[in-house]
Formats: C-alpha cells, structure tokens, sequence
C-alpha cells in the first residue's frame, strides 16, 4: 500500500511563503501545505468559472485557520477540523496555517495552471 509523510514527500515546491510537499498516488495528489504568510487565491483563480477553485479537496487542518468563500456562505476551518470542499469556492488562509490535503490529480492540475499562468503574468509585468 503507498503511503507518504511530510518528511517523504518526493515533490517539494516552494511559491514565497507556501511551502507544498505532495505525493501522487493513484489519481489522487496528497499534499502537506504550510503557510508562512496570509493566502488568498482571488487574483489566479478569476481565469476559471465564477473565479473559484473547481477542484474537491478533502483535508486536515493540523495548525491554524482557513476560510473558504462559496456563492452563498462561506466556512471557517481551524486546528483539529477535517474538512471536504466541494468544487465552487475560494481559500483564504491564515499565516501559519497547515493542512494536510486529498485533491484528484487532473482537477488540481487544472487549478494549477490557472495559478501559474497568473504568477507568471504577474512577474513578467502583465496585468
């Protein structure tokens, strides 16, 4: 059975304060996200529909709080809370926050893109 830690997470990625440990296993990325600093993803994610994330997410907050905005409420995670997001919303993290988190590899991919290709807009000088 594969199985992972965030002490053996084969993929470590670093965007500013976030850092990301993940895992691909069997269609499903598992990630160990920590928070440096406060986290929205309004700007990156206005590229797809409604401007929200359309990746599900289940997880565990291990440190912190999050908060993640829906058309018509929004919820508030913090230490000790699991939690399952639906497709349709948008994240808002606290500095020092940590997650553990289960996202189907291709939708994340999805989310992915529309965050880099902002980022890279970003550094490159477009608006």
């Amino acid at each position: 059975m594969p199985k992972v830690s965030k002490q053996s997470a084969p993929q470590v990625q670093e965007f500013g304060p976030v850092t990301d440990r993940r895992a691909e296993m069997d269609g499903y990325t598992v990630e160990f996200v920590s928070f440096g600093a406060d986290a929205d993803l309004d700007g990156p994610l206005q590229s797809l529909p409604g401007g929200m994330c359309r990746c599900p997410h289940w997880g565990y907050v291990v440190a912190g709080r999050m908060r993640y905005v829906f058309e018509d409420h929004e919820e508030v995670y913090e230490a000790g809370d699991a939690f399952y997001q639906p497709p349709g919303h948008r994240p808002y993290v606290d500095a020092g926050t940590e997650l553990l988190q289960f996202s189907p590899t291709d939708d994340l991919a999805v989310t992915e893109r529309a965050i880099m290709e902002f980022m890279s807009r970003q550094e490159g000088g477009t608006p």
